[in-house]
């Protein structure tokens, strides 16, 4: 188990983290996730150890590792870029952090060889260069060379950032296959909200230095506790006073609804209804159908799945429903 105990991080003037309080359980895969600048990285090299703490302490199973040496804390590293060595080999670049510690050259073939088969890299790929593999067996031979120590704990920094879209989408599958193969505690950092959802037992929302929500992917998606994370995580419709006088909802506050929970011409029997919607756009993803919709003046979104039926033509007369109850409401 991996406690935080009011982190606070200053480079300066500048306060990076602002009293960061947090608990992974072991076997976790924990993501930490929020725009550029917001803390997540910076409290990743805390738990890691390059950078220390200006206050609060880090423990590891009721152990204080808060000025711990980097080489004394038994946690893997992935960086963004991999950091491997481009005239080493596979096999090399797996065993140089047993090397350095100077394990037996047996132990070293022997371990490589192991975890280079849970990664799915043979005989023929560690006898490879860098340059020579592919994006995803440069990431696997990243996770092979953390994991060889038999870490505790893996720490991933946006490993899949500098991919194509549809590598990102494969490797993302074959990298939560290792973790639940392995079951190691793994704390992972990215920006991209899809990533965090499809990975995550549970995530961190981050915003300059602070923590707006944790929780399930399911409840920071659909119970998003603060403005920030209910704008931050997907797609939302923002409601203005038009919208919500025609509606007949009183509300002083900010109001949010998610665009497939609002429904055109398939009301329920709890729902809103508002008649005069128009069609003014459309876009069409194969799964799903994605309509824009004038309502008086206001600009709403909408998510249809694709049922097969012939799409909405734009300046179509539709009506638009929802469930108040799915109103996402903030001071």
């Amino acid at each position: 188990m991996i406690i935080l105990n009011d982190i606070k991080v200053a480079f300066g003037d500048f306060m990076a983290l602002k009293g960061i309080d947090l608990q992974v359980e072991e076997g976790e895969f924990f993501t930490l996730l929020g725009p550029s600048g917001c803390g997540k990285t910076t409290t990743l090299r805390s738990i890691t150890g390059f950078i220390i703490p200006t206050s609060g302490t880090v423990s590891v199973n009721e152990k204080d590792i808060t000025n711990l040496e980097i080489e004394k804390r038994n946690i893997g590293m992935v960086f963004q870029n991999y950091a491997l060595f481009p005239s080493m080999t596979v096999y090399e670049n797996i065993a140089f952090g047993l090397k350095v510690k100077k394990v037996p050259k047996d132990e070293i073939k022997k371990r490589v060889a192991e975890i280079g088969q849970k990664v799915d890299l043979g005989p023929a790929q560690m006898a490879k260069k860098i340059n020579e593999l592919s994006g995803g067996q440069q990431q696997r031979v990243a996770i092979a060379r953390a994991l060889v120590n038999t870490p505790s704990i893996i720490c991933l920094d946006e490993p899949l950032s500098n991919l194509d879209a549809k590598l990102r989408v494969q490797l993302r599958n074959e990298l939560k296959d290792l973790q639940r193969r392995f079951g190691i505690t793994t704390i992972y950092v990215t920006h991209d909200q899809e990533e965090a959802l499809t990975l995550s037992d549970r995530i961190a929302v981050f915003n300059e230095g602070v923590i707006e929500q944790i929780g399930k992917p399911d409840e920071i998606y659909n119970y998003s506790k603060t403005e920030f994370v209910c704008n931050f995580i997907g797609d939302i419709n923002k409601l203005d006073a038009n919208f919500l006088q025609k509606a007949n909802i009183e509300s002083d506050k900010k109001c949010y609804i998610r665009l497939e929970r609002m429904y055109v011409n398939s009301p329920g029997s709890k729902h809103v209804v508002v008649d005069d919607a128009e069609v003014v756009a459309s876009e069409y993803y194969g799964l799903y159908i994605k309509y824009t919709l004038d309502v008086g003046g206001s600009t709403v979104k909408v998510i249809e799945k694709n049922s097969g039926v012939p799409m909405y033509e734009m300046g179509e007369k539709v009506k638009l429903s929802f469930d108040p109850d799915n109103v996402l409401q903030y001071d």
